[in-house]
């Protein structure tokens, strides 16, 4: 019988990792070992790893069967770099997160989270904390800065994954918010707008990183039988999603003067 637990709040021995990528620079600062984590309860639509959202496949490994490998090239991640758990969604995994996490930060190895948070509930703020405690960055996901263009796009409601930006900064958990920018989507002024409007309530934002939309993973969709539901969504162009990084920006600045708070130029 498999020893992880979906979403567990106790801590777990092993867990069930997709993949792992030993050379990973857009991860968390420096050079760092990418865990990726298998399972996820969002089905995005622009979603390019459709192979990591059922518990079905994947290996069982413990924090040491991870932590070994790290180890072995602990020089060549040093001294910038470390472990970041992606996925999927690695709090799918609550209670092995948290085993691994401690166990780096135990071995002086620096740990980034990729998530979106989505999995985030008020009545485990103290299994969260346990992460927390143990997780030196954050790189969140924002979907949709809209309540109802978050449930098109994801399948899910919005509200748990802005409780946890607020966990995040009531903790001051430095963070890096990612947006996928998708022509037709999460592109529009009033959505971006929002989204800077939203970020500008929180503290603990050290960047934003605007993602243009690909096509890279539709062939996946296509080996797995799967509907692509953006089929003829063109990718977007990387001065695209600079200018929408832009709108972000100045609906921020104009927000945080607004409240009055001191922000990074």
């Amino acid at each position: 019988m498999r020893s992880f637990h979906v979403h567990s709040t106790m801590r777990c021995e092993k867990g069930l990792i997709h993949s792992i990528e030993s050379f990973g620079t857009v991860d968390g600062p420096g050079v760092r070992m990418v865990i990726f984590f298998q399972g996820c309860p969002l089905r995005c639509l622009y979603c390019h790893n459709p192979d990591t959202w059922k518990m079905d496949r994947g290996e069982e490994m413990s924090a040491d069967d991870i932590l070994s490998m790290y180890e072995k090239n602990r020089a060549f991640y040093e001294p910038r770099g470390g472990i970041t758990a992606t996925g999927g969604e690695p709090l799918m995994q609550l209670g092995f997160l948290t085993s691994l996490f401690a166990e780096a930060r135990r071995r002086g190895i620096h740990t980034v989270l990729d998530t979106s948070g989505w999995l985030y509930r008020k009545e485990l703020d103290s299994d969260y904390d346990e992460l927390l405690s143990c997780t030196d960055y954050v790189l969140l996901d924002i979907k949709h800065s809209n309540p109802q263009g978050h449930i098109d796009l994801t399948g899910k409601t919005q509200e748990p994954v802005l409780a946890f930006l607020s966990k995040l900064d009531e903790k001051h958990i430095p963070t890096m918010i990612r947006h996928v920018s998708v022509p037709g989507i999460t592109d529009s002024e009033d959505e971006l707008s929002e989204l800077g409007r939203i970020l500008a309530h929180h503290d603990n934002i050290t960047g934003l990183d605007v993602l243009p939309y690909h096509t890279m993973g539709i062939r996946k969709y296509h080996e797995m039988d799967i509907p692509y539901h953006l089929e003829g969504v063109p990718a977007m162009a990387r001065d695209e999603a600079r200018k929408n990084r832009d709108i972000i920006i100045e609906a921020y600045h104009k927000e945080r003067s607004r409240l009055n708070l001191k922000y990074d130029s």
